[in-house]
């Protein structure tokens, strides 16, 4: 009878502690003390949806972003042109969305592209071990240890017909988009190979996965059911982080001339048609360069938003 007491007060206490959250609404509330994150978020998501309603401004605008008006070059900002015109008389507000479209695309997909190579890689390596990890983390090491944007303007530049593709596929207005995002997703992989292939040596020695080993689940099986979620708090990390950069490097690749083509705009190629431009009109090398800053370090920060979210060590309050 003496113990009714103290389980009367400990049931006190909980209730008055309310229900327990769930892990999403947990992680939320973690999130939102990152403030930076939070209005990097914000950020982004406006930039999306403006980039998505590039196609609306242009009808009702009734502009066309890629007409030419060598009689409206260089025009200032008027109620017709926001931002005034280019070089060749285009409309530089609307290059500007459709260009945020390709350059967060192109991040995004190559992010995701690196992502999912890394996680392939960096699961067989930490599962299996031995002599297929010791082969994987060395050359992951060998990328590592490449000059990187050397080596992009090197693939980059290589002629695409001499490697067999036909010639009205490598002339393509797309192609230029698709070999950015190959080609960094090839050199792009390492950073989450190795953070995977560290947490799944932790997840093997755990006891539910030595479990589902002696129940007869295959290494398959127990990498994508039992493992792959339990790693994947670094994976969003990682490839939020990488997104920023990845935009730099279309970028550089766009202003030297070896990204994304015109007639399509990227913030690169915008920031190359400006070059020459910078003290007649800097207004065209600032607005996809501001760009470009405010979304390389929005990804950042929200990278440094997510980590401290999920960063399993936090003190649930």
């Amino acid at each position: 009878m003496s113990q009714a007491p103290k389980y009367e007060l400990a049931a006190e206490a909980a209730y008055a502690q309310g229900p327990p959250q769930s892990v999403g609404r947990v992680l939320w509330r973690r999130f939102l003390k990152h403030r930076l994150a939070l209005g990097s978020l914000i950020a982004l998501v406006l930039l999306v949806l403006a980039a998505l309603a590039a196609p609306l401004a242009e009808a009702v605008s009734g502009l066309d972003a890629n007409k030419v008006d060598l009689l409206g070059r260089f025009l200032p900002p008027t109620a017709e042109h926001w931002l005034g015109t280019d070089e060749l008389g285009r409309d530089l507000l609307l290059r500007l969305l459709y260009g945020g479209q390709v350059s967060l695309l192109a991040g995004l997909a190559a992010a995701l592209c690196s992502a999912v190579i890394g996680t392939a890689l960096g699961l067989l390596a930490g599962y299996y071990g031995g002599s297929l990890d010791a082969f994987l983390m060395r050359l992951a090491d060998g990328v590592i240890a490449l000059p990187l944007l050397p080596l992009l303007i090197v693939l980059a530049a290589v002629d695409l017909t001499k490697l067999g593709l036909p010639e009205a596929v490598a002339t393509s207005e797309d192609v230029s988009f698709y070999r950015i995002v190959i080609l960094i997703s090839i050199v792009g992989w390492t950073t989450v190979a190795r953070l995977v292939r560290g947490a799944t040596l932790s997840m093997c020695s755990r006891e539910f996965v030595r479990a589902a080993e002696a129940l007869g689940a295959g290494g398959p099986r127990i990498m994508l059911v039992h493992i792959l979620p339990n790693v994947v708090s670094p994976i969003i990390v990682a490839t939020t982080l990488s997104v920023g950069n990845i935009i730099l490097l279309e970028s550089v690749l766009s202003f030297l001339g070896l990204g994304i083509q015109p007639p399509i705009a990227s913030w690169g190629n915008m920031l190359t048609g400006a070059q020459e431009l910078i003290w007649s009109d800097p207004a065209l090398a600032v607005w996809p360069g501001l760009l470009i800053f405010v979304t390389v370090i929005a990804f950042n920060f929200l990278g440094d938003g997510l980590q401290d979210a999920l960063d399993p060590r936090a003190i649930q309050e």
